[in-house]
This record gives C-alpha cells, structure tokens and sequence, in this order.
C-alpha cells in the first residue's frame, strides 16, 4: 500500500525498512523500556489506593464494589473508543507524539483525581483518562517498529519485563504513601507521568520513519471495526476470541483483586502493595529472564498453551484460597501464566505487516479496553453480591471461580485453533 508524503508517493519497502530502523537506533529498545518502566511505576501507585479513596465516599462495602466497578467501567469505555484512534495516529504520525500525548493525559488524571471531591468527579476524570491513554499498543507497536518478526516474542517478553518491574515499585510506593495519606500517591504518579513526558520529550527517539508511514483515516477507526481487522489476519483471526476470553478473566482479576483480598482477608493498602509487587517480581522474572529459554524449547504456540493451562487453575485457587500467605504462593507457581501476553502478541504481530503494526496493535489495545468495560461490569457485582459473608468465606471468591471458567474456555479455543492449522500445514506438505 503506497503512502502519501506531500505530493509524492512513496512505495515503503517493509523489510528493508524493519533492518535499517533496528541497525540505526540500537539504543531505541533501551529507551522504550525505560519509558514503560516510568508509565507502570505511575499507575501501579494508584492501584492499592483506589478502593480506599472510593471507600471514602460510599456508606457500604457494597456501594463501594458498585462505584469502583462504575468508575472502572468508564475509564475502559472512553480507552475503548479512542484506544483506534491513538493507534491510527501513531501509524500517521509516528509513535513518539501519541506516547507523549498518553503521558499528558496520565498526568492530568492523576493530579485531578486526588483532587476530586466526589464521585462524579472521579467519573469524569476517569473518562478524560481513558480517552488520552493508550501508551501500551504504542509501546507494543514501537518495539514492532525496531525489532525483526523473529525477535519479536522475546522482546515483548522484555517489555513485560519493565511492566513487571513498574508493579514492583509502584504498588509497594503506593501502599506506603497511602498510609500517610490516601491521596499522596495520585499526586506522586502525576509527578511520575510528568518525568515520562519530559524524558519522552528531550530522550525518546522516533521508531516510525516516514515512508513507513500511512494517511489517517476515519473509517479506519471503528473500534469494531479495528475488531474485524483482526479477523482478516488469516491465520490468527479465530484467536481474537481466545484473546476476549483471556483478557476479560485477566481484567475481572486486576479489577476485583484489592476489594476481594480486604473482604476475604482484611488487607490494608501496604498488603495490597506487597501483593502486587509479587505479581511484578515474578513478571520480571518470568518475562525478562526466563522467557528467552522457555521460547528456545517451545513455540509461541505451545507457550500459549501452557500458560492457559497454568491460569485456569491459578485463578480457580485465588478463589479458593483461605489464608493471606497462600496468595503469595499461587502468584509464584504460575509461571507459565505469566508468558500469554507475550506469546500472543508475537503470533499476531507475525501475521500483521509492517508498517500496519500500530494499527493492529491499537485493534488488540481496543479488544483489551473493550475487555476493561466488561470486566468491572462482571467483577464488582460478584464482589458486591458476597460482600456480606465472613472473612475467609470461600464463596467471596466468586469473581475468581467465573474467571478460571473463562480461561478453560480460552484453553480449549486455543487448542482448536492450533492442531486445525498444524492439520492444514500437514496436508499442504502432503500436496507438494
């Protein structure tokens, strides 16, 4: 597809422009790493403390799971709608001016949610939020932008790595600072936004060159129809329905873990903290240190496999689980749960073309916030629902128990889909 630059068109040769980009910017990896690193240290500050703030402006442990799920809800709509177009403009524009848009939003959300005095101010901040971040498909497309196909799965794994790393510090800051104020932390990862969009300003480099470029067009922004778009990918399309499955039961679990773990087991913020670096730690590990080896033994395919398996029954023992310490346990077993994302994104990333890698990735972005609208939809009414049984009740683990029969769900799809193509590869090598 020719782009247009000026009066000029341009013939983009894919390839050839994937080996200069990552030969003249070896750098640029390390960069977007760092760049990742500050976002997700700013966001998972707030995570331990939202309830809490919430909590503080509803009557009932109920009304407190109703608005957090409404509050999580709006903010997954308006990223859901705009998450297309953030994606559009990044392939027209380049990937450096939409990561620094989402960094000024990020900033603006925080600062004005420790400010708000109601809960119909945190909607509406919330809102603004959504619509101007995007900064995870830009980040997934700009790695796209400087890496070969092959490379791809492990750099991804890199990335998760600094997303890991920013739910280390971030959640265990946020908790602390939480117990001196609930509201410190939005004003730190405001601060913390602030830093990015400084450091993305004067450091980050430019992945996109401009004949890699295309024009931006509207009708290319319907987020369900950045949904189809997905489907035309021939030999990932009936993966976009592994992808729902799996991103709602993962979005159910980070929407409802901080009201589940202080109703089933009286966690303050600090524990919720500690908690969620654990998750960190064994991203870190998992995705920065291990995913190399594991890709060398197996494939993305059977990576993805596994790390369904592993999931299904990590979220059924979330739900299950009795005592605080057993959380802990089950977040670092499940290794292989923590290789999905990167997996997939390889296999889908592979069958896009290049200089579509942002919008492809802006339609996986979109799937995933159309999967954060849902999800506290679900989430919190479970939540609220067995709100009132006992600490330690094993029914409070409703929204877990739904969450491994999602990813069963997932499981079996994935597994149709991978032995229907290895059968179609077979007969074609039958043929010749």
């Amino acid at each position: 597809m020719p782009t247009y630059r000026g009066f000029q068109t341009v013939k983009p040769d894919p390839a050839s422009a994937l080996e200069t980009s990552a030969a003249e910017r070896p750098a640029a990896m390390i960069f977007i790493m760092l760049t990742v690193l500050i976002d997700m240290i700013s966001i998972g500050l707030i995570i331990p403390v939202m309830p809490a703030l919430i909590g503080q402006l509803t009557t009932s442990q109920a009304d407190q799971a109703l608005w957090y799920g409404l509050i999580g809800f709006t903010f997954g709509l308006a990223n859901f709608f705009a998450s297309p177009v953030l994606g559009a403009l990044a392939d027209a524009h380049g990937r450096r001016p939409v990561l620094l848009l989402g960094f000024c939003g990020l900033a603006l959300n925080f600062f004005a949610t420790a400010l708000a005095s109601s809960l119909m101010t945190l909607i509406l901040v919330r809102i603004v939020g959504g619509a101007m971040q995007a900064n995870q498909a830009v980040a997934n497309a700009y790695v796209a932008d400087i890496t070969p196909p092959e490379k791809r799965a492990k750099r991804f794994g890199m990335l998760g790595a600094m997303f890991g790393l920013g739910f280390i510090i971030g959640p265990v800051m946020g908790g602390l600072l939480g117990a001196i104020n609930i509201k410190l932390p939005f004003f730190v990862a405001g601060g913390m936004a602030m830093l990015n969009l400084l450091y993305g300003y004067f450091v980050l480099p430019e992945s996109l060159p401009i004949e890699r470029r295309h024009a931006f067009h509207w009708r290319t922004i319907n987020p369900l129809g950045a949904l189809r778009d997905l489907r035309k990918l021939t030999t990932v399309g009936p993966l976009v329905a592994v992808l729902a499955f799996a991103g709602l039961a993962q979005f159910i679990m980070y929407s409802s873990w901080v009201l589940f773990t202080t109703f089933k087991f009286g966690w303050t913020p600090l524990q919720n903290g500690w908690s969620l670096a654990a998750v960190g730690v064994m991203s870190v590990i998992v995705q920065g240190v291990l995913l190399g080896p594991l890709l060398r033994r197996f494939s993305p395919r059977r990576l993805a496999i596994m790390g369904l398996i592993s999931s299904t029954l990590a979220y059924l023992l979330f739900g299950l689980a009795t005592q605080g310490w057993m959380m802990f346990v089950i977040i670092f077993i499940n290794v292989f749960g923590l290789t999905i994302s990167a997996s997939f994104n390889s296999i889908i990333s592979g069958a896009a073309e290049a200089h579509k890698q942002g919008q492809t990735m802006g339609a996986i972005s979109s799937l995933n916030s159309l999967m954060t609208v849902i999800a506290p939809a679900i989430g919190a009414p479970l939540l609220g629902f067995v709100s009132h049984y006992p600490q330690g009740d094993w029914r409070i683990g409703a929204p877990f128990y739904f969450c491994s029969l999602l990813q069963a769900i997932a499981l079996w799809l994935a597994y149709g889909h991978f032995r229907r193509r290895r059968e179609i590869r077979l007969e074609a090598q039958k043929e010749f």
